[in-house]
């Protein structure tokens, strides 16, 4: 089972958040099982390969 960290926060009547991966696509649920469940939802849609130009985050070495 591969795991994905998430950022996430309760706005009003909402959770927010984003895969910490791809901090470009946002996404919410009116719970937190909710918003776990479209944070998967995304991640599957990024890897498909069927969204041009997604941008990500990652780490890198220097000097």
């Amino acid at each position: 089972m591969e795991r994905k960290k998430y950022v996430y926060w309760k706005d009003a009547e909402m959770w927010l958040g984003y895969l910490q991966e791809y901090p470009d696509y946002m996404t919410q649920g009116e719970t937190l099982d909710e918003l776990k469940e479209n944070l998967k939802d995304i991640h599957n849609e990024l890897r498909s390969g069927n969204i041009p130009c997604v941008r990500r985050v990652d780490e890198l070495e220097v000097a």
